[in-house]
């Protein structure tokens, strides 16, 4: 079983800006070490390290790994384990867009978004779980996406990418349900993030308009709520996910989308 006077571990991926800053920080604040994890250099990612520590109650140790390289995914984990001597909390963040046509979609775009988006996301849960399966406890977050659970034009690998997370997320958590280990996906919306900003001039020239009419009659007009999710939304309901009260929510989605999903 868990130690309980020892803080947990944390690996939140893709953590260096958006969400998954917003989840390190999250934890960190709540005193859990947190492994925060990017593709940039150390020293690049320094500012967002501080970011961290600056509301930490343990330090932060970041790790750099490229997770479109299968080694390098499960390389990541097991650094983590190596380094804090296990991972109790699993939350698989890191995810690329490309907007295209699907006839003019570049494979290796195709598969780079697979490799991130989802072989990653099997890969770190690979290496985490006979750990937590040992200590009885474990916590596993997958942010998914609205496009897990709708399908929009000129994202076909990503919305693919996102049901298949889904799916994964439901399959882990039947199987290790008798363990003390729970496994649930975030579907957010739109959420303000370096990805959602990129993803506008790309927007406006498949849809051949404005980037102003990209935000208002394309990315916000699914959301009734006309607003984008804020990062910390989405933070506050993975570090809810983690905690006792959350021990009987496995093997499902959250929607976080401001009501897209309910029409």
């Amino acid at each position: 079983m868990v130690d309980a006077s020892e803080p947990k571990t944390a690996l939140i991926t893709g953590s260096t800006s958006g969400i998954g800053l917003a989840i390190a920080k999250r934890y960190a604040e709540a005193g859990y070490r947190v492994a925060v994890h990017g593709i940039e250099t150390p020293d690049k990612a320094a500012d967002a390290l501080a970011e961290v520590a600056a509301v930490a109650r343990h330090e932060p140790a970041y790790f750099s790994a490229n997770l479109s390289n299968d080694a390098q995914s499960t390389a990541l984990a097991k650094a983590v384990i190596e380094d804090f001597g296990g991972i109790d909390i699993l939350v698989n963040n890191a995810g690329i867009q490309k907007v295209a046509p699907i006839d003019e979609f570049d494979p290796v775009d195709f598969s780079r978004i697979v490799a991130i988006s989802l072989d990653s996301t099997f890969l770190t849960i690979r290496a985490a779980l006979p750990g937590m399966k040992a200590r009885g406890w474990g916590r596993i977050v997958n942010i998914a996406s609205a496009h897990g659970l709708r399908a929009s034009p000129f994202k076909a690998p990503y919305v693919a990418t996102k049901h298949a997370v889904v799916g994964l997320t439901k399959s882990v958590a039947l199987e290790v349900a008798e363990q003390g280990i729970t496994c649930n996906a975030i579907c957010p919306g739109y959420v303000w993030t370096p990805l959602v900003a990129a993803q506008v001039a790309d927007q406006a020239r498949v849809h051949e308009m404005s980037e102003e009419d990209v935000v208002k009659k394309v990315m916000l007009a699914p959301q009734p709520t006309r607003r984008f999710v804020q990062p910390d939304e989405i933070a506050e309901m993975a570090y809810y996910l983690t905690g006792d009260m959350a021990r009987s929510i496995t093997g499902t989605t959250i929607s976080i989308d401001g009501g897209w999903t309910a029409k």
